[in-house]
Parts: structure tokens; C-alpha cells; sequence
């Protein structure tokens, strides 16, 4: 049932904006930070950020209400490969208001699924995001 439940709409520009920042062709790190509109209840942009590093991400985020980051990462593969892996991270501190941590819960599932993401993390405490912790988190998908 959860996977059905709307709760927010996406906005139409974001899912363009998502769209064009699946595909692009850029080889730096980069980060699109998404919030709700609590009064219109639509997933927005927030933010947008070039050559931002995973340790530089939580600076970026609010320390008590809820995000989602969208990082497009220059992963480098212990075998010299690179790759460029997209990552979503539902950010959720404690803290935040139970509305909002309901809110932004329940309306992941759709925005992941509209943007076709596979790789999707979540964090209760936005200064445990760093590059260690992405790198381990995508150690599972080899």
C-alpha cells in the first residue's frame, strides 16, 4: 500500500531538472537538494551544487528538518575504474517535526520511482554523510 500512497506531488520543472541531471555528461561531483513545499505539498528544488564533495554535502543541509540530496558521484573503483554512480539520500534528522518526517517519508517512494533511482540511502544525522560512508554504501551494489 505504501508503495501507492501519494502524499506530495512532484513539481513538473523538477522532474525535467531530474531528467536532464540523470544524463549529464559532466565527470565532477555534483548535488541536487529537494524539499517540500509544506503549504502546496510538491517536492521542489531546493538547491543546486557543481564539484560539491560528499563531505561537503552535510554543510549544504538542514540540521533539523528533512531532504533529499540527489548526488551524481565520481566513484573511483579500488581496480582504477571510474564510475559515476547516482545516489539518492533521504535525509531525515531527528528533530524534526513528526509532520514533516511524515511528509517527507511518505512521499520517497514516489519521487524515487519517478526518477528511476536504484540507489537510494537514508540518514538520520546529516553529518554522518561523508565520502567514507557513501563509498561503503555503494560497496554493495559491485
Amino acid at each position: 500500500m505504501s508503495e501507492t500512497l501519494v502524499v506530495c506531488d512532484i513539481d513538473p520543472d523538477l522532474i525535467k531538472k531530474l531528467e536532464k541531471f540523470r544524463l549529464r555528461k559532466e565527470t565532477n561531483n555534483a548535488a541536487i537538494i529537494m524539499k517540500i513545499d509544506m503549504e502546496k505539498h510538491v517536492i521542489v528544488l531546493d538547491e543546486e551544487h557543481e564539484d560539491i564533495s560528499p563531505d561537503d554535502l552535510p554543510s549544504e543541509l538542514p540540521e533539523r528538518q528533512p531532504r533529499y540530496p540527489f548526488n551524481d558521484y565520481k566513484y573511483r573503483h579500488d581496480d582504477g575504474r571510474t564510475s559515476y554512480p547516482l545516489c539518492f539520500i533521504f535525509s531525515s534528522p531527528q528533530g524534526c517535526k513528526p509532520q514533516q518526517q511524515m511528509m517527507y517519508a511518505g512521499s520517497k517512494n514516489i519521487l524515487v520511482h519517478t526518477a528511476q533511482l536504484t540507489k537510494v540511502f537514508e540518514v538520520r544525522n546529516v553529518e554522518d554523510i561523508s565520502e567514507e560512508w557513501l563509498r561503503e554504501k555503494l560497496g554493495f551494489f559491485r
